[in-house]
């Protein structure tokens, strides 16, 4: 029980970083929302959508290659492991930074921007620096040190955010009372090229502060190491090339699959400003995720069934956790839906879609473990090739005559699948015992407790929250009697 309780006590600190700085974040959709229309954001979520793919090619699994080598029973210097990666990451990046600004023109025509190159360019060399960073990042959680890791996450989302606020809310204003002041560096018509001046001016920071993690070592490039990793780790980029994918490719493909491709980047920005809505549950799978890498592989030299139990405590709280989440923002989407502007709210419809995909892929990420300890890697990468096959066939069958709901449907359904193809798979390689009927009674009854509560709506939306509540509170008393969490009476 103790390797649980340090993985939620670090999951956490992650998570109350991810929470504040996402939470943070999620103040900028009402304000994208209402200062830019559905298209000029549907533009900005589309290029943050190829800036997601970008940065998994740039950064090909280096992450996890890391913690199954510097945990590895072969290597016994981490810091080797550490240097080879940073070396091997600073050469791609340089790479691809020369090579998509020496091809601006196409790569902005790619991204929808023809017209305004320099979107493209500061977001190529964002890339570039966080894909770099990336690893720094994963050492800080190797090296157990989460409160290094939340401060600079931290500080990164609150220079973006307050670059943002800068750029978008305080220098129109003073340009319409003193333009003299800031004529020399703002351009009014610049518009949503601040949220991507800002995240490059925020990706130049965190390399500074990263200073103190590449340095104090001496910096070596073993050859024979790095391709192992690159072994191990290939099929890592693959599955999360065709992972973000499943996330992304309904944004992808939506203009080319929409029947009005005037309108299309409309439906776009609708789409991704309801799905900020299910942020939440996103924070806490990320947090969950942070801890548990870096825990699984620590753990992987253990015997005994002691490990074997702390895999299924970890799957079970993550259900509990995660479904518990979704009915808090179903019960409560009334109040939620206000966090983007009205004429976003048509899309409302694609919330529970989106967090039960969400909930499905955080089941699959507990798989995982299997194919990770058993260097089984190409295992996960043909799970989410598989995946991605049904996203693409769903997003084709169902967006020209579903819009937005079928990139929800397909990317739920996509989840469902690997999750499921994950769970039997990995019965046979590595079995686990997860305790599928304790897993499904939580899950099956949060969706009964949402149904019930779906069908209380009143003229009244505060009074209809309040009916709802009881439910929620059924669902932690299921929990608190099923876990056995209140303390025995004394005799």
């Amino acid at each position: 029980m103790s390797g649980i309780k340090s993985l939620f006590k670090d999951t956490a600190i992650y998570g109350l970083s991810s929470m504040i700085g996402r939470f943070l974040n999620w103040g900028l959709v009402p304000f994208y929302t209402r200062v830019f229309a559905e298209g000029e954001y549907g533009e900005v979520t589309y290029i943050y959508a190829f800036v997601a793919i970008a940065i998994i090619l740039l950064t090909y699994g280096m992450e996890t290659g890391f913690f199954r080598f510097a945990n590895h029973e072969r290597y016994n210097d981490p810091m080797e492991v550490y240097s080879t990666g940073l070396i091997s990451l600073a050469v791609s990046s340089t790479l691809f930074m020369a090579v998509a600004l020496g091809c601006i023109t196409p790569v902005a025509e790619l991204l929808h921007c023809p017209d305004h190159p320099s979107f493209a360019a500061m977001m190529i060399v964002a890339v570039a620096l966080d894909a770099f960073t990336a690893l720094p990042f994963s050492f800080l959680r190797y090296a157990k040190r989460p409160f290094r890791f939340a401060t600079l996450k931290l500080v990164n989302i609150g220079v973006n955010i307050g670059l943002n606020l800068f750029f978008i809310c305080l220098c129109p204003w003073i340009w319409l009372h003193n333009p003299g002041w800031i004529a020399w560096f703002y351009n009014p018509d610049f518009g949503i090229g601040y949220i991507f001046l800002a995240n490059l001016i925020a990706s130049l920071l965190n390399l500074i502060l990263l200073s103190p993690e590449l340095s104090g070592f001496r910096w070596r490039f073993s050859a024979t190491l790095w391709r192992e990793i690159i072994s191990y780790s290939a099929p890592l980029l693959v599955l999360g090339v065709a992972g973000i994918l499943n996330q992304t490719l309904g944004t992808l493909l939506f203009p080319y699959l929409y029947p009005d491709p005037a309108e299309a980047m409309t439906q776009v920005g609708i789409y991704n400003a309801n799905t900020k809505i299910a942020i939440v549950l996103v924070m806490f799978i990320q947090a969950f995720r942070f801890a548990y890498e870096p825990a699984i592989f620590a753990r992987a030299k253990e015997h005994g069934t002691e490990k074997l139990q702390s895999y299924r405590d970890a799957m079970r709280w993550f259900v509990i956790f995660a479904m518990f989440i979704f009915l808090v923002v179903m019960f409560y989407l009334d109040l939620l839906r206000f966090i983007i502007a009205t004429d976003y709210q048509i899309g409302l419809r694609v919330v529970p879609i989106v967090m039960i995909g969400e909930v499905f892929f955080g089941v699959f990420f507990n798989l995982s473990l299997w194919y990770k300890l058993t260097d089984r890697t190409a295992w996960g990468m043909w799970l989410t090739l598989c995946g991605l096959c049904i996203t693409i066939a769903l997003n084709v069958a169902l967006v020209p005559s579903l819009g937005y709901m079928g990139c929800a449907y397909a990317m739920m359904a996509c989840y469902g699948a690997m999750m499921v193809a994950s769970w039997v798979a990995g019965q046979h390689f590595y079995p686990v015992d997860y305790h599928l009927r304790t897993l499904a009674f939580y899950f099956f009854g949060a969706l009964i407790l949402w149904g019930i509560g779906s069908a209380i709506s009143l003229h009244n939306q505060w009074l209809t929250m309040l009916l709802r509540t009881p439910l929620l509170l059924l669902y932690i008393a299921a929990v608190i009697r099923t876990e056995h969490l209140m303390p025995a009476k004394k005799a």
